[in-house]
């Protein structure tokens, strides 16, 4: 008695209708370039590996709104109004010297400036041709309908001193 015929017979009268399923493509497997319909499905759990990138991008969210707003305010017409009021005032010339500016390459303005509910308190550090201080200047609106009214303007040197710069008769700012 033969067994092999019968196997041999089913295996080549009737074709094989079960093909092997093929692994769905990796995250690095490279471009998928055929499309089975009998393939295996991803995984629709693939992990928290997002979980380690968040903070990250928390971070580098949280460092561009810092360097935006900071760029906003360094370029504001407060600022410049400052600037150019120590490079005309005599007594700010005659601390820092000439060529007034930022300090630093890129300024970091310190405070608080909002027009719109008329509070103005900011710090930054300038230098001139003799040495560098902080600047700080503050400036209130007491209601709606007023003027802005300079309350301090003054520069702290390098060795603690402050200078203000308000009781000089050349203020620029000075409106009493």
């Amino acid at each position: 008695m033969n067994l092999t015929r019968p196997l041999i017979r089913k295996t080549i009268l009737r074709p094989i209708l079960h093909r092997t399923l093929i692994a769905a493509p990796g995250p690095n497997t490279g471009p998928l370039l055929t499309r089975r319909a009998d393939r295996e499905l991803p995984n629709p759990n693939p992990g928290r590996k997002w979980l380690y990138t968040f903070p990250i991008f928390v971070v580098a969210v949280g460092a561009g709104m810092l360097g935006i707003f900071n760029y906003q305010k360094s370029s504001s017409s407060v600022v410049h109004s400052t600037l150019y009021a120590l490079r005309t005032s005599p007594r700010a010339r005659e601390i820092l010297g000439d060529e007034i500016y930022f300090a630093q390459q890129i300024p970091w303005i310190s405070g608080e400036m909002n027009q719109l509910h008329g509070r103005i308190d900011i710090s930054f550090w300038v230098k001139g041709n003799k040495q560098q201080a902080k600047m700080r200047f503050r400036s209130i609106r007491p209601d709606r309908m007023s003027y802005f009214r300079t309350e301090e303007w003054s520069l702290e040197k390098e060795d603690g001193t402050v200078v203000q710069l308000l009781e000089s008769d050349s203020d620029p700012f000075r409106k009493d």
